[in-house]
């Protein structure tokens, strides 16, 4: 990368930094994937342990496999980058990594929430670093990112802005005959056409309709051959991620004329979320927030139970168990404040329908990056 890169990045080292001098450590080992990218700027999937070590003082040192060091190099800001070849020991290649430093007796911060600091690990490096001294620091690689830089919310501005024009693409093509999975792969046409780094465009399925129960399930259910009628409610939730960051939208897209209970639905559970996104200013507590809308919907009889959260966090996604980042996200337990710079995603769904919107939290008023009309799209 440029010295412009290198300069983009400064402020993310500085608050890693201190992190680091507020714990008393010497230096940082970042192994959690969203992590890695945030600091660097190039992230790997763990397909064998790979680790990014960032001293108190210089530049980062990015330890992976041989195999990848060419786009490594590419997408980094700084230069050092230590390689091991696929028969070598990864911890070991992390481990003399750490002593070329002179870290070998260091006190080193982990975290152990990360994903890619496993039992195993922690257990490996201790072994090979007998004098090092790891201070566990839980939670860091997401409450790191959690607030994003001007950079970062353009990303993610980007992403909403192909999610807004996909969706809005879909309404007159969703017709009955087609199959669901024929307007997943419209849709992951769409997001690559448009600049998304991917073309997987997120749920699309039928949802349950109207009836009895909560009828929440079709957020994550499936059934791509499943051909449509008149009547169905597609549900259409978009994820497109341009350099890695994330935004999301769900609106549901009425095949042919709709039950006039589902456009209800919507209309309240838009006026609801309305209301709950309103609220999300500086200092508003994460449970008050969820409140606003979990107790109007259950209180509406909506649904007559809700066990899922409000909204969650948006950012950065890489190669990691998880699809959703639920380090801060709205339920009746959720113990944080908003501040300046956190995105969400916030859904609300009940009764087959659902809709939702990426939000950015500013010293005002909040923002939604997604823009696309607050209705129901018309197959």
């Amino acid at each position: 990368m440029t010295g412009s890169a290198a300069g983009r990045f400064a402020p993310r080292m500085a608050r890693l930094r201190d992190a680091m001098a507020a714990a008393g450590c010497d230096a940082f080992l970042a192994d959690h994937a969203e992590l890695i990218a945030w600091i660097g700027g190039y992230t790997v999937s763990e397909t064998l342990y790979r680790a990014v070590i960032v001293p108190m003082d210089g530049n980062p040192c990015f330890v992976l496999r041989s195999i990848d060091a060419g786009p490594c190099r590419s997408g980094v800001w700084f230069d050092e980058v230590a390689t091991f070849d696929d028969h070598e020991d990864p911890h070991g290649a992390v481990a003399n990594a750490l002593a070329a430093h002179g870290l070998a007796g260091a006190r080193i911060g982990i975290d152990p929430v990360s994903y890619g600091h496993t039992v195993a690990t922690a257990q490996r490096l201790a072994g090979l670093l007998p004098d090092a001294r790891f201070i566990p620091l839980p939670g860091l690689s997401d409450n790191l990112r959690a607030c994003k830089f001007a950079d970062e919310i353009d990303a993610i501005a980007a992403a909403a802005a192909i999610a807004d024009r996909c969706m809005l693409g879909l309404e007159g093509h969703v017709r009955p005959g087609l199959t669901v999975r024929e307007v997943a792969a419209m849709a992951a046409a769409a997001q690559l056409r448009l600049g998304a780094d991917d073309g997987g465009p997120g749920p699309i399925l039928v949802s349950g309709g109207h009836g009895s129960g909560s009828h929440v399930d079709f957020l994550h259910g499936s059934g791509l051959d499943r051909t449509l009628m008149p009547g169905d409610i597609l549900h259409v939730e978009l994820t497109p991620r341009v350099g890695n960051y994330g935004a999301r939208l769900m609106r549901p897209v009425f095949v042919g004329t709709p039950p006039a209970e589902a456009r209800e639905t919507f209309q309240q559970l838009a006026e609801l979320q309305d209301r709950q996104m309103a609220a999300m200013r500086p200092g508003a507590a994460a449970r008050d927030v969820d409140a606003l809308l979990r107790a109007a919907v259950l209180a509406t009889g909506l649904r007559t139970d809700y066990g899922n959260v409000t909204g969650y966090a948006m950012g950065l996604y890489a190669r990691t168990p998880r699809p959703s980042d639920f380090s801060h996200a709205f339920h009746p337990g959720a113990n944080f404040h908003l501040q300046p710079g956190q995105v969400f995603h916030m859904y609300a769904s009940a009764r087959g329908v659902a809709v939702s919107e990426t939000v950015l939290v500013t010293s005002a008023t909040p923002r939604l990056l997604t823009t696309c009309p607050r209705r129901p799209m018309q197959g």
